[in-house]
């Protein structure tokens, strides 16, 4: 396998398969700006879900159990 066909895999993949939802949508009705952006906007939609979780996340860890911050040198010093 040579750098090209690993290159030409990465380009087939997204091409393919990994943007695929947006050629559809694009065949549908390409004046609606709603419905074409309708997969970026769920997207977005699990970002913020996730960010949220990831958030409370910490704040439940950082409340339970504070960050041991004592100063001490390695052992091989």
């Amino acid at each position: 396998m040579t750098w090209t066909g690993f290159f030409k895999g990465i380009e087939s993949f997204f091409v393919d398969f990994a943007f695929g939802p947006y050629d559809a949508l694009r065949k549908i009705d390409p004046t609606n700006w709603t419905l074409s952006n309708v997969v970026s906007w769920i997207f977005l939609a699990v970002f913020f879900v996730l960010l949220f979780y990831w958030l409370g996340q910490l704040k439940k860890f950082s409340v339970n159990e504070p960050e041991d911050e004592t100063l001490t040198s390695q052992s091989f010093l």
